[in-house]
């Protein structure tokens, strides 16, 4: 979670050109099951989940404070969040830790349309509104070229690699930036 105190959650849902960036509803559910379950997605984040457990989930997955549905012509594609990085996690930019990170994980079918750099900006730009004075920080598995690209994109910097979960982690910055108004 980003800081209750300091942002008021969940926000009017955010709008682009083609995504709605919302809170989590129960008629997003299959979704998320189909999301977690798939072997594609899972590559770079641990491996699919199963199913079966996935069914026993909430009724609502996801409905917490800094996270984001993306949806495309009223139905979900993937999610962004904006979660506090562990002080236990390596990578960080503050001696205190405690950076906003930003995650983002779309369905297979959503992939190669220019969805993630369009939710990930906008969740952004909204991050820079509530608060902007705060860096944020990706981290990604080095060998993820999609994860990669996106966050040059972005405009994340190189901050550090290492290994964790058995992988070569890539730890990037983006500076503050002035909400554009």
């Amino acid at each position: 979670m980003i800081g209750r105190e300091a942002v008021t959650w969940p926000p009017s849902p955010l709008r682009t050109d083609r995504l709605v960036l919302r809170q989590s509803e129960a008629r997003d559910r299959a979704a998320f099951i189909e999301l977690f379950a798939s072997p594609e997605v899972g590559t770079y984040v641990g491996g699919a989940r199963p199913r079966a457990e996935l069914e026993r989930a909430p009724e609502v997955p996801g409905r917490r404070f800094g996270f984001f549905v993306i949806e495309v012509g009223g139905a979900m594609v993937g999610m962004v969040t904006l979660d506090r990085r562990g002080p236990e996690r390596r990578g960080h930019v503050r001696p205190e830790a405690g950076e906003v990170e930003l995650g983002c994980m779309f369905l297979p079918r959503a992939w190669g349309h220019g969805y993630a750099a369009e939710a990930c900006a906008a969740a952004l730009d909204w991050l820079a509104d509530a608060l902007p004075d705060e860096p944020v920080v990706l981290c990604t598995q080095s060998a993820n070229d999609r994860a990669m690209r996106l966050a040059a994109k972005l405009g994340f910097t190189e901050v550090e690699r290492f290994e964790e979960f058995g992988a070569e982690q890539w730890f990037g910055v983006r500076p503050p930036v002035t909400p554009s108004r």
